[in-house]
């Protein structure tokens, strides 16, 4: 609990004790939020924020996971684009 953590406790305020009374409807108008704006290509993910190394590790993994489904490829370049881009590649070297 906040109030009681020495390191924590500058950080507690009478305003916390009110709105503490509001936290379930915080949660519900939460949950109603990501529910009607998340979509199966564009999803939210929840992650604990109370544990910063852990919550770190979740979202490179979600990152991770995301890029990987991408099937991301190199471009194919076709052999007269080769030739051009050598040709401009020198006319830098001068």
């Amino acid at each position: 609990m906040r109030c009681k953590d020495r390191f924590r406790c500058w950080k507690f305020s009478a305003a916390d004790l009110a709105e503490r009374e509001l936290w379930d409807k915080y949660m519900d108008v939460y949950a109603a939020c990501l529910g009607a704006t998340g979509t199966k290509k564009s999803p939210w993910f929840v992650v604990p924020a109370d544990d910063k190394e852990n919550a770190r590790l979740i979202i490179s993994q979600v990152v991770l996971d995301c890029m990987n489904g991408l099937d991301l490829r190199y471009p194919v370049v076709s052999p007269a684009r080769r030739k051009e881009l050598r040709g401009l590649r020198r006319m830098l070297e001068k």
